[in-house]
């Protein structure tokens, strides 16, 4: 037979057997080791129900023997004493040194740890004693930025929908319900000890890591040899009588000796099922040529034509069938594209297999009956199509299906020409298939020069030779099939791969009486993988004494673009002697060769490839960059110039000429003379040419990981896990070693199949041994170690890894681990350096500064209250109470409130009158139930309705200050009545006035379990009391008195009470009336919370100071209708709502799929008015999603408006129906990290969206001043929103446990230029710009962008991080992530991520969140929580309670389904 056949069959057989690991590698591995000192590292946290997938009875083993050719087997290691190579005159001095000859009877090769190697981390979990005492030094060390703070009280009435979330603690100093066994630090955050002493152990090894990043080595080695020429193979030499096709060849044997044995198939249990002979394979594809040529048609005309595509589907089993096939397509002048059987539709790669295939225009694919038979069918019997391939008509080419030619027909046997004979696919590492095409005429030369190179006679090649092809099942059952068979046959060729030679060697104690003395030449296909050296060596150890000679071993390299590359002469031959090297790998990673001792631990041992073949020119050039020669001492890629390598990559003419043309006429050599002016070809090799023209492979293009500036092999790091006792923990040959660009650098990742046996800790210490291994011996790091479960990881088509889909499954987060270790401390070693503050930096200098750069100061004001005219009769009462009894008495049927419910009517209203009678009903209560005198303090425990807003005006008729509480969830007492008792103790309030069942409520057995009821004070019940009329209203003696208290709590989780007086209530109103354009004849709808801030004022206040009806929405009912705010917008035609995010965020999740059904619905959604106004900031992409789902809806686009509402000073701007449209602006993310705002264009990387807050309020004036220097900003600058205005808060009632931190918060004045003003500083970051936009009154706008609160601000790196850009990041790496929320603890990002999906997609997050947070925050996060829906946080602003999650998660009271602790 053809060798070349025989070449192309071993290509694209794949590998079968386990990575082999030599004793010697696994010493020095050990011994690398050993060098580490026992570190305890946390283990993950992970819940008993994601421990196991499934149960161990599921689990069947995976195939231990499969491994794909690119995984390789494990490679190398060990020490071979040899003796030394005659030194050769064209080769460096030091080359002589490093390349030493070996017998190849010696043990096998090693490649172990360097002594300087930088410690990685241990295993298992620190003591509770350890961590007390680590955390009480660095407690010595570090100040924490934790205060106590009292539970937030609008926290629960607005969640996400199907979900229940947690109510906050009652307070954050001391958590209600906290295990007793927790530890508190030096400022009383409760830690518990478990979760605390692995943080601290991440800190330390951050620490470590942070000190030790790597740093440029100036003392890198550099190659200094000088440049290495072209190398020439011997010529090829005359052979009489050669045949002038490969065609030609088969017709002569097919027809002189039809009788010769060809080919001889074996079955499972090794007896010889078929013998094809030359005369059956002459035959047979003639039938199957004229078959193929003359019977097959569509619509009356030929099926195929020469020159089409015709794909081979054949299993490996059945070579015979494959080889009439081959030859049957190459008659008919068809191209055949070999290709490996589906199994199902949804095979790794098969995608890819069948893009090839579709643009080889491939429409008829070739197999057997039986293969036929297995392949998936749909329902018509059919084989179905499989995703990504064309639509195939399958022929069987079995003997039955095939035509007699007639005698007038025969196949045109053509000489060898340039025309494409077949097409080789190949699969690269990201996963992309080309295919190669092979011309007749390089078949024919290969043939030449592989007779030429293994002295095959005329005799033997291209005739009569006997080739006994073992099948892959047999080598599973018996791996010692292949010596008994070349035993059996006396065959005097046998060709392998190293992992066969190493599996025979565990079975030949049972076989005693073979004998390999008839061996001239085994042939190691894979010898150009270093690893094959200890299979050969020990090989040949082993049967040397059962006939193997050492001269037989001939090691080869080839590849698919250029094929047999080199090939190890026996002596006779006049090979030289074999060799080896022993080389550094330190200096390899830098692409240096460099001679290493046998004494030192990290060096690889590698042998020749043998010599060029016969007529090829080779050359090494540099791996990247122009394709310059390498010198003497540099390892590059090894280039051919031969006519047997192949002609290009089907279709694909830009990579064609990059790979198969490469060009070096411009290339000079020393002498200045050109390289050459024919075109070479890449063979994806990596090595050098050593003593003697032998070619040394250290490596493979595709395996290649560069890792800051140095490369590694992927097989280099699978040899080294394998050596960390790996059969108790993983399977052998299931392991991927893969690189990922993160932060612009190549990370590795390791994959593994666990077994289901493996406990939990055993796995992990396993996992934290392989990183020490690795990082020691390679010193580099590896950035993910994941284990998955056994049969999970997708096989290649003959059972190997497929190492592009494993990649692919990596990073779209479906490979669903078990076990996850992620180490970017070490790994990420190229981030940019932290931000050094300059602190001589004065606010004066600030100022000069902006003037000199022409930025004008930020600072912007609203119109003048004072000079506007209007017809505002309210504005000649000082009081709200006035403003209620003079509406009253005008106006007394003028409906003011309208409630609705969950089902659209309405539950409630309140006219000017009725408003006014019960308010003085309630008065008359507190003056003679409660018998309180003026100015005590009163707190109103209603639920969102038209008693919350009476009972306040009854408060301010009787004198007294309300407070408005939400009351307690009666499924949630535990967690919520403690707030609600917090906040009366904190406002030292009188009296409570209630409902009745809430009365009940607050009195029950379940209320004292949570709380002292007994402290309680007087309640009142206002649900049946006496109509009586108030004997005097109360009117205060100055506008300045203390109107109502506005408790709330901030996200930082801050509870102050605010003032506000009777003058700041009425100015506000004012404010909002002029904006807003609010008179008696107009509608709003409310869909806000009552108790705090904006939703009370809209509530309360502004109805009865302007007169408008406001229609009121409770959050809550939206739980149970989401439609409810919505309908009620379009049912009364109003042209003012307010709304909070989170309302927006349920309708657009609730109701985006339903917009279509809403339009066709008598009750349609439209939106009749300009202005819909958006509580909050910041939350730009959510506002977007609304209007983009609503549009269609809305009468104009500018019906989406916002506005700034900032906790304590109530109001900074809005939009109303007289500004101009909102505008967006994209700023630099980067910039905004350090105070800096720099606009860019939409769509640029590390843009951020901020919509404007709208224009400015009447009567108010904002700057932007500096956090710390409080001087004036420019408009280039970051900064904090001061307000002046009338409605400005008085100040803190209270301000729980931080009085002193917010001393001036409402007495702040300006440290540099107007010192005089007093500004309120509002807590929120932010920017002002003049706009090119004008107002009304034809102004310039201002607009101001609010970027975030500077109580939530995450300072790392010496930078400004806003939580929700990093967490905006993190929800969009997966689509299984609900929401998200991040805090810091120390120096550690802690990232929090609710999954909504299956647990076991849990795992999967962890090194995407990683991921995401360092390509577009550049930070490390340190610990990654994954938990249940609804876990975290959010108060009914649909604010996170960011800080309350961090006390949950150090006290261990979130129930996290896993806990990652990145180290």
């Amino acid at each position: 037979i053809l060798f070349l056949f025989l070449a192309v069959l071993i290509r694209e057989m794949q590998p079968y057997g386990t990575l082999v690991c030599s004793n010697v590698h696994t010493e020095a591995v050990q011994a690398a080791l050993a060098k580490y000192k026992e570190r305890k590292m946390p283990m993950p946290s992970k819940r008993r129900s994601v421990l196991v997938h499934s149960s161990v009875e599921t689990y069947t083993p995976p195939d231990t023997s499969s491994a794909s050719e690119d995984e390789g087997s494990l490679r190398r290691q060990g020490r071979i004493t040899s003796t030394p190579f005659q030194s050769h005159s064209n080769v460096e001095p030091w080359l002589n040194r490093v390349i030493q000859g070996s017998s190849t009877s010696s043990s096998a090769s090693s490649t172990s740890s360097h002594p300087g190697g930088k410690p990685a981390a241990a295993s298992s979990t620190a003591t509770a004693t350890t961590a007390a005492t680590v955390l009480a030094d660095l407690m010595a060390h570090i100040q924490l930025d934790n205060h106590s703070a009292p539970p937030d009280v609008t926290t629960g009435l607005v969640e996400h929908l199907h979900h229940e979330r947690p109510q906050v603690a009652s307070v954050r100093g001391v958590p209600r319900g906290y295990n007793s066994s927790i530890l508190e630090t030096g400022d009383g955050v409760p830690v518990n000890s478990r979760v605390s002493s692995k943080i601290q152990h991440i800190i330390v090894k951050q620490e470590r890591s942070i000190d030790s990043l790597q740093q440029p080595d100036p003392n890198q080695p550099k190659p200094e040899g000088n440049q290495v020429n072209v190398l020439k193979g011997e010529p090829v030499g005359v052979v009489t009588n050669w045949p002038p096709s490969l065609l030609a060849a088969l017709q002569r044997w097919g027809t002189t000796q039809p009788k010769a044995p060809c080919l001889t198939a074996l079955d499972t249990t090794g007896k010889a099922v078929y013998t094809l002979t030359y005369g059956k394979l002459w035959s047979r594809s003639l039938k199957l040529a004229y078959t193929l040529l003359n019977k097959l048609t569509s619509r009356n005309e030929p099926l195929l034509k020469p020159g089409d595509r015709v794909a081979l589907v054949f299993p490996n089993s059945d070579p015979v069938m494959f080889m009439v096939a081959f030859y049957g397509c190459l008659l008919a002048e068809l191209i055949p594209v070999p290709i490996e059987v589906p199994l199902t539709r949804k095979d790794a790669g098969s995608q890819q297999i069948g893009f090839l295939l579709g643009s080889c225009g491939v429409t008829l694919a070739l197999t057997t009956d039986a293969c036929q038979k297995g392949l998936p069918k749909a329902q018509t019997g059919e084989v179905v199509t499989f995703k990504g391939w064309p639509r195939l008509i399958w022929f069987v080419i079995d003997g039955k299906h095939l035509a007699k030619p007639t005698k007038d027909w025969h196949p045109q046997l053509r000489d060898a020409s340039a025309e494409i004979a077949y097409i080789e696919y190949k699969t690269s590492k990201e996963g992309s298939t080309v295919g190669i095409t092979i011309s007749h005429a390089s078949m024919l030369a290969h043939c030449h020069a592989l007779t030429q190179a293994c002295g095959y006679s005329e005799g033997n090649v291209m005739n009569r030779m006997h080739v006994i092809s073992i099948p892959y099942a047999l080598m599973k059952v018996n791996p010692l099939s292949w010596i008994q068979k070349v035993c059996s046959y006396k065959a005097r060729v046998a060709v392998v791969k190293s992992r066969d030679m190493h599996w025979s060697l565990l079975a030949q104690r049972d076989q005693r009486d073979v004998s390999l003395s008839s061996l001239r030449m085994l042939i190691v296909a894979d010898g150009a993988n270093p690893w094959s050296i200890s299979s050969c060596d020990a090989f040949l150890n082993v049967f040397q004494s059962r006939g193997l000679r050492p001269e037989v071993i001939c090691p080869c390299a080839s590849s698919s673009e250029a094929l047999t590359v080199a090939i190890r002469r026996p002596p006779e031959l006049g090979g030289p002697p074999p060799g080896k090297a022993v080389l550094s790998m330190n200096c390899l990673s830098y692409g240096v060769i460099r001679v290493d001792t046998e004494e030192k631990l990290s060096v690889l041992t590698v042998q020749d490839v043998g010599q060029i073949m016969p007529g090829a020119n080779v050359c090494v050039v540099k791996v990247d960059g122009t394709p310059y020669l390498c010198k003497a001492d540099e390892v590059g890629e090894i280039c051919v110039n031969s006519g047997t390598t192949g002609m290009a990559y089907f279709g694909l003419l830009g990579i064609t000429k990059n790979v198969f043309e490469v060009c070096f006429s411009l290339c000079m050599t020393a002498t200045g003379v050109p390289v050459s002016d024919q075109p070479f070809t890449r063979t994806g090799l990596l090595g050098f040419v050593g003593p003697d023209y032998l070619v040394f492979v250290v490596g493979k293009l595709d395996g290649l990981i560069t890792v800051s500036g140095r490369r590694h092999n992927a097989d280099d790091v699978v040899a080294t896990a394998l050596a960390v006792e790996p059969m108790k923990f993983v399977y052998r040959g299931r392991i991927a070693v893969f690189s990922v660009t993160v932060l612009h650098d190549d990370r590795i990742v390791l994959v593994a199949e666990q077994r289901p046996d493996a406990s939990e800790e055993d796995s992990f210490q396993w996992m934290s041994r392989v990183l020490q291994a690795i990082d020691s011996i390679h010193q580099v790091g590896v950035y993910c170690l994941a284990l998955v479960p056994a049969n999970t990881l997708p096989k290649a088509p003959l059972g190997g890894i497929h190492i592009s889909e494993t990649k692919q499954r990596f990073l779209e987060g479906a490979l669903h681990p078990c076990n996850v270790l992620m180490c970017p401390h070490t790994c990420v070693t190229n981030l940019p350096k932290p931000r050094q503050k300059q602190p001589d930096v004065g606010p004066a200098s600030m100022i000069v500064g902006n003037l000199v750069a022409g930025k004008r100061i930020a600072q912007a004001s609203g119109r003048d209250v004072t000079q506007l005219e209007d017809n505002d009769q309210a504005r000649k009462f000082l009081y709200l109470a006035d403003v209620l009894q003079w509406r009253a008495q005008t106006t007394p049927d003028h409906p003011l409130f309208l409630l609705l419910n969950s089902k659209g009517t309405v539950a409630s209203t309140a006219s000017c009158m009725q408003l006014h009678k019960r308010a003085e009903r309630v008065a008359a209560a507190l003056m003679e139930k409660g018998r309180l005198n003026v100015g005590d303090h009163v707190a109103l425990v209603y639920p969102p309705g038209v008693d919350l807003i009476a009972t306040f005006y009854g408060c301010l008729y009787a004198g007294c200050i309300p407070i408005t509480v939400r009351p307690p969830h009666p499924q949630n007492l535990a967690t919520t009545l403690p707030t609600v008792k917090m906040i009366v103790e904190v406002s030292k309030s009188a009296c409570i006035l209630t409902t009745q069942v809430i009365t009940k409520l607050l009195k029950s057995k379940e209320a004292a379990a949570a709380v002292d009821i007994k402290t309680w004070p007087t309640i009142l019940d206002t649900d049946d009391m006496p109509k009586k009329k108030l004997a005097n209203i109360f009117r205060p003696t100055s506008p300045d008195m203390l109107a109502y208290l506005d408790f709330s709590v901030s996200t930082t989780g801050i509870l102050a009470g605010v003032k506000m007086s009777h003058a700041a209530t009425s100015a506000l109103c004012r404010s909002i009336k002029l904006q807003c354009e609010l008179y008696p004849s107009r509608q709003i709808a409310i869909c806000l919370d009552p108790y705090c801030g904006l939703g009370f004022a809209l509530w309360c206040l502004c109805s009865v100071y302007s007169g408008h009806q406001s229609i009121l929405v409770p959050p809550l009912e939206l739980e149970s209708n989401v439609s409810l705010w919505l309908s009620a917008v379009s049912q009364y035609k109003v042209r003012v709502t307010f709304c909070s995010y989170s309302v927006m965020e349920m309708c657009t999740k609730g109701l985006g799929t339903q917009t279509d059904m809403l339009r066709r619905c008598d009750s349609s959604v439209s939106f009749y008015g300009r202005t819909l106004c958006f509580m909050l900031v910041c939350w730009v992409f959510l506002s977007f999603s609304f209007t983009r789902v609503f549009q269609d809806s809305a009468e104009e686009c500018g019906a989406a408006r916002h506005f700034s509402f900032l906790p304590g000073e109530d109001f900074v701007d809005l939009l109303g129906t007289a500004g101009p449209d909102p505008t967006t602006v994209y700023v630099d993310m980067r910039a905004l990290r350090h105070d800096r705002v720099r606009l860019v264009e939409r769509g640029s990387p590390h843009s951020l969206p901020l919509m404007e807050s709208g224009k400015i309020l009447p009567g108010v004036k904002v700057i932007i001043a500096h956090t710390e220097t409080k001087g004036p900003l420019g408009d280039s600058h970051l900064g904090e929103i001061w307000v002046s205005s009338p409605h400005n808060a008085t100040g803190y009632y209270t301000v729980y446990g931080e009085e002193a931190l917010h001393a001036d918060h409402f007495t702040a004045r300006l440290s540099f230029g107007d010192t005089q003003t007093i500004w309120a500083r509002t807590g929120y970051l932010g920017f002002l710009r003049r706009t090119e936009l004008t107002d009304a009154s034809g102004e310039r706008h201002d607009a101001l962008y609010v970027v975030g609160s500077l109580d939530e601000t995450l300072e790392l790196r010496g930078m400004r991080y806003h939580p929700i850009d990093i967490e905006t990041s993190v929800i969009r790496a997966h689509k299984s992530i609900a929401e998200c929320a991040v805090f810091t603890w120390t120096n550690l990002l802690v990232v929090v991520v609710e999954l909504e999906g299956s647990e076991q997609e849990a795992l999967d997050l962890v090194a995407l969140v990683t991921n995401v947070v360092l390509e577009e925050h550049y930070l490390i996060v340190g610990v990654v929580v994954i938990v249940d829906p609804g876990v975290i946080p959010i108060n009914s602003r649909g604010e996170k309670q960011r800080m309350h999650l961090r006390d949950g998660f150090l006290a261990d009271q979130l129930d996290p389904i896993y806990v990652a602790y990145n180290m």
